[in-house]
């Protein structure tokens, strides 16, 4: 086997583009404000849920969790959310009707 000068280049470059491949893809990883995890969710008013309305305001977590599931059962897609007036069960418009009649038959 026959070696040129540039055989023993070819080692260390190799060695060295690996290296910057690895800083570049750890800078990346650790660079701050560009977390592919999702942040904690924050608590809002009851407004802010883009097309979601309230339906339900149930006193506790537990109670609005049972209801939840009472709305599922029905059909009904609801999303549990803690806002800051505490929990609340928010539907889509079109089944805002359905949701407090299904929600009203359970109390």
């Amino acid at each position: 086997m026959q070696y040129t000068s540039a055989s023993f280049l070819v080692g260390p470059l190799l060695a060295f583009a690996a290296v910057g491949v690895l800083v570049l893809l750890l800078r990346w990883t650790f660079a701050s404000g560009k977390s592919v995890v999702a942040r904690p969710a924050r608590q809002g008013r009851v407004d802010e849920y883009g097309l979601l309305v309230s339906v339900a305001a149930p006193s506790n977590y537990i109670e609005a969790e049972m209801v939840r599931r009472t709305l599922e059962d029905a059909g009904i897609k609801a999303t549990l959310a803690q806002t800051l007036g505490g929990p609340r069960l928010m539907v889509f418009p079109e089944d805002e009707a359905r949701a407090r009649a299904v929600v009203e038959r359970s109390h």
